[in-house]
């Protein structure tokens, strides 16, 4: 079957090809009935605009790229699939990519982005030690509209994003077991090279300080992100005979993975020890002992990136946004033994 072109709806409506385009791009020099009329006979003739030449002519695409870690990260599966909807309701398709935290295949992924001409990125950054990243530059030298998904680091700064509020979550999760009565508190950390981590880090050291206690290296060990991160951490814990009451660990992952570890090592949570972790994914709520942690509004987070990015498309103004992280408190935290 042949495409219908607007020189079919032309010819049958009896007016011309200009006037038919105008219609149905609803331009306003075209009468309210020739209009309704012109847009019945294209639905009747099955007409489908071609994407192609319209972003000729529009010069946009209705594309966006999202750029990510990593999708096994449960935090990134709520806020795609809301970012996923807002686009979808917009008119808007998604191209999906993931960086495996490393800058090389980010740069790669976000070439082939912007080759397919997106009309805005969102951007998880793979965070580096670096202050300064050639692809960043770019961005901002092509004026891309570019939301990050997380905090800025010196590399990226130069772009609005969103994120939770990771250092007043922080304290807030250490304050939790600080009241609670817990005076010697492990903290198991993540990349330092990541902000979100580093803040997270903060604000544990900071509601230490309120309490009049100082950060003991013997209590921070070096975990990551992942479950199995969590869970060399435990064994480290272990190892070393840490003589920590609680754990408060850099998120859900690594605090599920070492409270396995834990648990298999016959200790009971929250008798021996309690344990909090940060971002409420769904599987703390799930773990066999209901974990404690701190709730990110994920979803949230991705209608606001969502928000803001239409704002950079219709060339306004925009102000990053931190989210609130709230506490929520499940079996895995108590007040210490004895």
């Amino acid at each position: 079957m042949a495409m219908i072109r607007l020189k079919d709806i032309a010819l049958r409506a009896g007016v011309s090809i200009m006037t038919v385009s105008k219609a149905l791009r609803n331009a306003p020099d075209v009468s309210d009935a020739t209009r309704a009329r012109i847009k019945v006979l294209a639905q009747q003739l099955g007409y489908v605009p071609d994407p192609g030449a319209q972003s000729l002519r529009t010069r946009t695409t209705k594309l966006f790229g999202l750029v990510i870690p990593t999708i096994t990260n449960p935090v990134f599966t709520r806020i795609v699939a809301a970012l996923e909807e807002q686009a979808h309701q917009a008119g808007y398709d998604t191209l999906l990519a993931h960086t495996d935290n490393t800058p090389a295949r980010e740069e790669t992924v976000i070439r082939r982005l912007l080759a397919r001409r997106v009309d805005g990125l969102f951007v998880a950054p793979a965070y580096r030690m670096e202050s300064e990243a050639r692809i960043y530059h770019e961005l901002k030298a092509r004026g891309t509209p570019v939301v990050l998904l997380g905090q800025p680091a010196p590399f990226c700064s130069q772009f609005p994003f969103v994120s939770p509020d990771d250092l007043v979550g922080g304290y807030h999760a250490a304050q939790h077991l600080l009241k609670l009565g817990h005076r010697r508190i492990a903290f198991l950390s993540g990349k330092l090279v990541a902000p979100w981590a580093h803040l997270r880090f903060e604000g544990y050291r900071r509601a230490l300080r309120e309490f009049g206690l100082e950060v003991d290296d013997k209590f921070v060990f070096n975990a990551g992100s992942t479950i199995e991160d969590g869970a060399k951490a435990g064994l480290q814990f272990l190892d070393e005979k840490c003589k920590a009451t609680a754990i408060q660990a850099v998120n859900d992952l690594v605090a599920v993975g070492c409270a396995e570890a834990l648990l298999k090592q016959g200790l009971k949570i929250p008798d021996d020890i309690s344990i909090i972790g940060f971002g409420n994914v769904l599987m703390a709520e799930h773990f066999r002992v209901p974990l404690s942690t701190m709730r990110q509004a994920k979803a949230r987070l991705g209608d606001v990136a969502f928000d803001l990015m239409s704002r950079l498309l219709r060339r306004e103004s925009v102000d990053s946004r931190l989210m609130p992280a709230e506490l929520t408190v499940r079996a895995s935290t108590a007040a210490p033994r004895g």
